[in-house]
Parts: C-alpha cells; sequence; structure tokens
C-alpha cells in the first residue's frame, strides 16, 4: 500500500474514533485541553495497537490463508465500512441528547471506548499480513491520523454538536468499502 492508501485508510478507521469525541466535546461547556489529550491518545493509540495484534494473527496463519487472502480483506474491509454506513444511517434517525454537561473523564470508560471503536483496525490489521504492508509505518499512520482526527472531534463537537457526526461516520465507511474493493479489483486483475 501506498502512503496516501494508509493515510486514507487512517482516515476511514478513524471514523468511529471521531464520532465519539464529537459526543465528548458535545457535552463540554468548554473544551478542556487534558481531556481532549487524553480521548485522542486513547483512541489513536489503540487505532495503532490493534493493526499490529491483527498482523500478529494473520501472520501466524499467513500460509494456510495465502489463496484467499484477497476475498478475506475484501469481505473484511467491506463488511466494516458497511457496518459503518448503516450505523451512520441509523444515526440520522436517532436524537442523542447529553445527560450532564461536563462530566469527569472516565479513563474505565475512554479504555472501552477505545478498544470497541479500533476493532475494526484488528481485522485491518490482518488484512496488511497478507498485503505486505509494513506494519509499524502503517500503524504509526493510522495511530498519528486517529490522534488528530480524534482531538478535532472533540472541538467540532463542542463548536457544532451532533450536525456533522453521522456524516464522517458514513464517509470513513465508504472509504474502508472503496479500499476493499480496490485490493480485490488490484488482485484479481494483478
Amino acid at each position: 500500500m501506498q502512503l496516501w492508501e494508509l493515510f486514507l485508510l487512517g482516515v476511514g478507521l478513524a471514523m468511529d474514533a471521531f464520532a465519539v469525541s464529537i459526543c465528548k466535546g458535545l457535552a463540554m461547556r468548554k473544551v478542556n485541553r487534558l481531556h481532549c489529550f487524553w480521548i485522542a491518545l486513547f483512541f489513536g493509540g489503540f487505532q495503532a495497537l490493534m493493526p499490529v495484534l491483527g498482523y500478529l494473527l494473520g501472520t501466524t496463519f499467513a500460509e494456510k490463508l495465502a489463496a484467499v487472502d484477497h476475498w478475506i480483506a475484501f469481505i473484511l474491509l467491506a463488511y466494516i465500512g458497511g457496518k459503518m454506513i448503516a450505523d451512520g444511517i441509523k444515526e440520522y434517525k436517532e436524537k442523542t441528547e447529553v445527560d450532564q454537561m461536563d462530566p469527569p473523564l472516565d479513563f474505565k470508560e475512554l479504555l472501552i471506548l477505545a478498544i470497541a471503536t479500533s476493532i475494526d483496525a484488528l481485522a485491518v490489521g490482518v488484512t496488511f499480513s497478507f498485503l505486505e504492508v509494513s506494519i509499524i509505518l502503517a500503524a504509526t499512520i493510522i495511530g498519528v491520523v486517529t490522534f488528530l482526527i480524534s482531538a478535532g472531534g472533540v472541538y467540532v463537537g463542542n463548536i457544532f454538536g451532533e450536525r456533522y457526526k453521522t456524516s464522517a461516520q458514513i464517509a470513513g465507511g465508504a472509504i474502508l468499502v472503496f479500499l476493499g474493493i480496490k485490493i480485490l479489483i488490484t488482485h484479481l486483475m494483478g
């Protein structure tokens, strides 16, 4: 994968974290920079860690899966992207209300949210093992992109509220589906 593809993948994977970060920013009367840093660090850190774990799982079983690796990559990315699109469309119909303004930062909750929003990155890491991707470079790009997007999400949530959360999630899903289709087409034509 080229750098621009890794960047786009990072953006696509970061959209779940972006949506949650918007919700965190929405609950703040004024952005707490320390809270913003911790939110971005948790999301960026887990988005960087999970592809590495997925890569290790994928390389362990790579020989057994070599004949169908492109189909696995396509199915995983299409499923994850499709789910993100469906969730985003579903959220258009729902209204979220803030129960409490300026809640304290709950690190246990943040850990659970960071893991939940990075499960798709684990699956992407498995696909990396089939694509001969430099996992350190990929994980770094994904982590940094997610850190920056999550920090921005806190500010966006604080300024704009619910308006852009679902659109970002749908766009992220579309990016993942696009990359899955590209991997499949490239393999079938090559």
